[in-house]
């Protein structure tokens, strides 16, 4: 049963690594503003128009439901965390299955440097249930990223290692819509100790 009140586009938050180049700190605990990091994140998804939000965990997940508040959320646990980020991407999108969600906007916890602006620019690229949006950054696609439902199923099957959806998008590169995100947003990630110097 979906409720016909509910937004088309549900945000997923991939938010399960485990830092390995950062000496095994999960990245959704990393302290950005004085809170964790997934916490940042999913204000951003808020303020940008999001209230329908999946948070995949998967390092030391019962730590980061203990320090941040993920109250309104879905949390999904990703089991496979380690086997990198397309088994976060897949379970994400296994976990809309029957919410009536039309689409997905994806997410990363460790990019603090794209706000609610660039969020708000995908979200508002959404048609149907084929819409396939991406932020672009002077050109280059980055995310957040955009999946309509109909794209769910091959997302899901070319989705493994730490590639994500790129196999996906690179095939459909044709279709996506490019949103211009650069003078609202930063795409760097947190990686590696030197990427701590971003947080705040």
């Amino acid at each position: 049963m979906t409720d016909q009140n509910e937004p088309p586009v549900a945000a997923l938050l991939l938010a399960a690594g485990g830092g390995r180049r950062l000496g095994g700190r999960p990245k959704a605990l990393l302290a950005h503003r004085g809170r964790p990091l997934v916490e940042h994140a999913v204000a951003v998804l808020r303020t940008a128009g999001c209230t329908r939000v999946h948070v995949v965990l998967g390092a030391r997940a019962d730590a980061v439901r203990e320090r941040a508040d993920l109250s309104g959320c879905v949390l999904v646990d990703n089991p496979e965390w380690e086997q990198g980020m397309g088994s976060s991407l897949r379970a994400g999108l296994d976990s809309l299955t029957g919410t009536g969600a039309r689409a997905a906007l994806v997410s990363l916890v460790d990019q603090p440097g794209i706000g609610p602006e660039a969020v708000a620019r995908v979200l508002n690229g959404y048609t149907d249930e084929w819409a396939l949006v991406s932020a672009a950054y002077d050109g280059v696609r980055g995310h957040p990223v955009l999946f309509g439902a109909a794209h769910w199923a091959g997302v899901a099957a070319t989705a493994t290692g730490d590639r994500g959806a790129r196999a996906y998008l690179k095939e459909h590169a044709a279709g996506i819509r490019l949103v211009e995100c650069g003078d609202v947003a930063r795409p760097y990630d947190i990686d590696t100790a030197a990427d701590l110097s971003h947080l705040e």
